[in-house]
């Protein structure tokens, strides 16, 4: 009796060290438990074989094939003084390598846009030099012969002679919320993902920069509750849907003459400009110029000494032309490097500087997804396609006379890669669904170098907290589309009962949330709804990437509308499996995903029975003019395309739990959109739960507004939807 009862406790005893560990949200927020050990930033160094990283209040440089530390470049607590503090927030080399910029006491504006102190350490006298120390400064940039630095202050450019001292004032006319130099305005800054906007010639001799005049673009202001008797208000400019933008012009300074001459990029001035790049040669600028309908591109070579200009080339789009930073000009001076839509897919061409094409690098029916730049040394272009399938992701390389394209980098999955400066070595990133983030460095002949990142103590939780994996499937919808999406099964799955249904959507134009790679996101939440027994799934609508330009493009001037029947099919076809409860479906997404949930519990109000929307667009008219008129054009222009696909006039068909959840802060979706929301449910007369976050932006997080947030979500999920794995006899 005694040696089975020593052997029943020992039985307990390990079924109790091996069973499943519970996902709970103080696991993940604050993030620790379940941290994803990442790439470290490579900062390559001149030569290819050498990267630099900070450490603490140092600079290193490393062995790019060791890892093995080299040197100290530059130790700060060595270099303080009456005003350099000795801390920094980032660094940046100049072109030789011989100076850095020390970026310190970081105020952070919006998404990309910040203002800071800069400090210059030069190498070689060993000295640190405060750049206008009286002013916060904005993207303050060496020249490329490193002797200068320009910068913005108070929407005015400037340039600094970092030998002399000399500060020359570009412009004089800058002024909050009127004019605006050398830097974007909010819209550009989040649209076209642009916020410095000046740029150095190649000869460090002039600077291109665009001058926004904001003067007739209306302002919108936000509320910030500060335990004062009166709150702060932010105001900036904000153009809305169908309303004036800034009168945008570029212009060509002259650091010798001290003179700026103006672009003529001729007479419509009601067009953007979302990109300037210097060629190879320094009296020449291409202006991208693009009209406000967003479907006809030039590129405008431009005379940098008197502003004229001829069309080098132009795209023209029966939707929309996306923009990218992929525009490339070769050393010798006489072609460039252009990736284009125009076929129908996502590709890369060679021009002559005539603009006349020389050779279509890439073809097929598949869409290049990155561009990694171009080895001149061995002639050749690398890509990151999805050639197998939109989840998938692989690279490759194609010479520069488009022959001999092979792919370099192919495992099931995602494959992204990042090159050193002479393209020898490169730094192998590849993930999963199922498989977190691992890195090893190459060479360029593919032979490793040593391994960087391997997530195993990830790997080993995942097996610990028994995560289930993420499956993949498709269906065809009633119009025989075929759609993608992944699904998560609770823990000990059994087929022979069933589970509510949680779906999770993005939905937006390009977007994908159905990928083979790992999502570090809503990843362990998901999984610990799964652990509570809910099926979860998410499917890329037709609008999403990867799958070429139609399908990409085919929501043009009805945005959220075919995303939507496709979602509720999705929701039909799921429901109808065996294991899935038909009666408990719910959805949740965020931003785009919150308009999407929102319109699949109103239009599909007899399938889903919850949705969560997150700073979600409830009416496309309280939107900004650049993402909105890309894909729907003007209010006035498409009157039905606006009213039709917008949650806020269809509030009457809501049946099931909505939870609407806004920041009060959101620069980006406005309050706006949720507060109207509230009111047409309220003059609808339909119950619904709000949560409202004050000073919170676009991303809801900061003194525990995260598992503030994401404790309410669950607990509105398990109150709606029940809860999970049920017996098929004991359904209602």
């Amino acid at each position: 009796m005694k040696n089975i009862f020593v052997l029943i406790i020992g039985m307990l005893l390990i079924a109790t060290l091996t069973a499943q560990q519970e996902i709970t949200l103080e696991k993940i927020w604050p993030p620790g438990e379940f941290r994803t050990e990442r790439v470290p930033g490579f900062n390559f160094l001149n030569d290819g074989q050498h990267y630099t990283r900070r450490d603490n209040s140092q600079i290193n440089k490393y062995d790019l094939t060791t890892g093995e530390k080299v040197s100290t470049m530059f130790d700060a607590e060595q270099a303080t003084n009456d005003q350099f503090s000795g801390r920094f927030d980032s660094y940046a080399f100049s072109d030789d390598e011989k100076k850095i910029i020390l970026k310190t006491a970081t105020e952070q504006i919006y998404r990309r846009s910040s203002k800071a102190f800069f400090y210059v350490w030069d190498f070689q006298n060993q000295k640190i030099q405060a750049i206008n120390p009286d002013h916060k400064q904005m993207y303050t940039t060496f020249s490329p012969d490193g002797t200068k630095v320009a910068y913005v202050i108070e929407n005015d450019l400037y340039v600094q002679n970092l030998d002399t001292g000399e500060e020359q004032k570009v412009t004089s006319d800058g002024r909050w919320n009127h004019i605006i130099n050398g830097s974007a305005d909010w819209v550009y800054e989040e649209e076209f993902s642009m916020s410095k906007a000046f740029w150095w010639s190649p000869d460090s001799k002039k600077i291109a920069f665009l001058r926004f005049d904001e003067s007739n673009v209306k302002e919108f202001t936000m509320t910030n509750y500060t335990g004062e008797l009166y709150p702060d208000y932010e105001t900036f400019k904000y153009p809305k849907v169908g309303e004036d933008n800034a009168l945008v012009t570029a212009h060509i300074y002259n650091i010798q003459s001290r003179e700026t001459v103006v672009a003529d990029a001729g007479a419509d001035a009601d067009i953007y400009y979302p990109r300037l790049t210097w060629t190879k040669d320094p009296n020449q600028l291409i202006i991208t110029k693009l009209n406000r309908h967003q479907n006809y591109l030039q590129l405008l070579s431009t005379d940098a000494k008197d502003g004229s200009t001829e069309v080098l080339l132009e795209e023209k789009n029966k939707y929309y032309i996306d923009i990218d930073d992929n525009l490339t000009f070769l050393e010798d001076g006489k072609c460039f490097i252009w990736t284009s839509e125009q076929d129908g897919h996502h590709h890369i061409y060679k021009y002559n500087m005539k603009g006349k094409l020389e050779k279509r690098l890439t073809a097929g029916a598949f869409d290049v997804t990155s561009f990694y730049g171009v080895d001149e040394k061995r002639k050749r272009v690398y890509y990151q396609a999805a050639k197998n399938n939109p989840m998938d992701r692989e690279v490759y390389s194609v010479n520069l006379n488009g022959k001999n394209d092979k792919l370099l980098l192919g495992r099931d999955g995602s494959n992204s890669v990042q090159f050193s400066s002479t393209f020898d070595f490169f730094v192998w990133n590849h993930s999963s669904a199922n498989e977190p983030l691992s890195a090893a460095v190459y060479t360029n002949e593919k032979k490793i170098v040593r391994n960087l990142v391997n997530n195993d103590a990830l790997k080993s939780k995942m097996k610990d907290y028994d995560v289930t994996p993420v499956e993949f499937f498709d269906f065809k919808t009633s119009e025989d589309i075929l759609l993608n999406g992944w699904m998560i099964k609770p823990p000990n799955f059994d087929a022979t009962k069933e589970y509510p249904l949680f779906m999770t959507v993005y939905g937006g134009p390009g977007s994908q949330t159905v990928r083979d790679n790992w999502t570090v996101g809503n990843y362990w939440w998901l999984q610990m709804l799964a652990q509570k027994g809910y099926v979860i799934v998410s499917v890329d609508n037709r609008g999403t990437g990867a799958r070429g330009e139609e399908f990409k493009k085919m929501t043009y001037l009805q945005l959220g509308k075919y995303e939507t029947i496709d979602q509720i099919e999705a929701a039909k076809y799921l429901g109808g499996l065996d294991y899935i409860d038909e009666n408990r479906i719910g959805i949740f997404g965020w931003s785009y995903g919150g308009y999407m949930s929102s319109n699949c519990i109103l239009h599909g109000n007899d399938v889903f029975k919850a949705a969560i929307a997150v700073a979600p667009v409830t009416n496309w008219k309280w939107y900004d003019t650049i993402y909105t008129e890309r894909y729907m054009r003007t209010k006035a222009e498409n009157e039905d395309g606006y009213h039709d696909n917008s949650p806020v006039n269809y509030a009457d068909k809501l049946l099931g739990s909505y939870l609407l959840v806004h920041g009060g802060s959101d620069d980006n979706v406005h309050f706006q959109h949720s507060a109207e929301m509230a009111k047409s449910l309220i003059s609808a007369n339909k119950q619904f739960d709000t949560y409202y976050y004050p000073n919170r932006n676009h991303g809801i997080y900061g003194d525990n507004a995260r598992i503030h947030l994401y404790t309410k979500m669950t607990n509105f999920i398990e109150q709606n939807l029940g809860p999970g794995v049920v017996t098929k006899s004991s359904r209602p």
